[in-house]
């Protein structure tokens, strides 16, 4: 008979914070769930990550130590996503304690504390999960949008908030996505960033030359920097969504 393959990962990967963790981090609280099975006594904790992007899946199992199988899924719907998933009590416990609950998608409250030193790999883990950008015109004008996406209002607030800081920018306001754009029944926030907050958004996620970040996503920012805007300025963007954007944050 052949030798069983041992199943690897580096479960001590989340008790000290590297760039590198924090990463996986952000990422796996965007597009990660931890799992409880009542009938495994000895172990009830199993990880999930689930993505559309099956090479930079391989990517993050890498960087988890793992050879843990890729397996393939549909939502029902026709589409098709790719999901790892890994059995480690100690791995998982670390998470739990970092802030990544069972059914953390039910969690009104979930917060993740990072340090200020690692808070930009924790953002672009995250946007790489649960965020959005592309390049799109108004009036024939080329603009940038990106943006975040989460279940807690009380995660996305004090992240917006420690983000906006970060840039230098003003505070977004924060949206509830519309009946017709979620598809799920739970309640979800978003905010978005236009023109320069993108390129100040992009200069702090990937400062340093990171080895991890989704390429997909990366090249439509590397995309946006080489757009020539012929006859327009930022500042005089026929955009009234840009113009609002560059005033200052109104409270209600």
């Amino acid at each position: 008979m052949g030798q069983t393959a041992t199943k690897k990962i580096n479960q001590d990967i989340f008790k000290t914070w590297r760039g590198e963790m924090a990463y996986l981090l952000g990422y796996i609280f965007a597009d990660g769930c931890i799992m409880v099975s009542k009938n495994r006594k000895g172990n009830p904790y199993a990880i999930n990550i689930t993505s559309v992007d099956k090479k930079h899946l391989y990517k993050i199992r890498k960087a988890l130590g793992s050879n843990h199988k890729i397996g393939k899924k549909t939502n029902g719907k026709g589409g098709i996503a790719f999901q790892l998933q890994m059995r480690n009590f100690t791995l998982c416990e670390d998470l739990i304690n970092l802030g990544i609950k069972p059914r953390k998608t039910y969690d009104a409250n979930a917060t993740v504390n990072v340090p200020d030193e690692y808070f930009s790999d924790f953002v672009r883990g995250f946007f790489d999960g649960d965020g959005t950008v592309y390049i799109y015109k108004v009036n024939g004008a080329p603009q940038i949008k990106s943006g975040f996406l989460s279940t807690s209002f009380p995660f996305l607030d004090k992240f917006n908030k420690r983000l906006c800081k970060n840039l230098k920018i003003a505070e977004k306001n924060i949206h509830t996505t519309s009946n017709k754009e979620n598809k799920s029944k739970l309640a979800q926030y978003n905010i978005h960033l236009y023109i320069d907050d993108c390129e100040k958004l992009a200069e702090f996620m990937y400062q340093n030359n990171p080895a991890l970040y989704l390429v997909r996503k990366y090249n439509i920012f590397k995309k946006w920097k080489s757009t020539k805007r012929r006859g327009y300025i930022k500042e005089n963007y026929p955009s009234k969504i840009g113009w609002q954007l560059n005033k200052p944050a109104t409270t209600t």
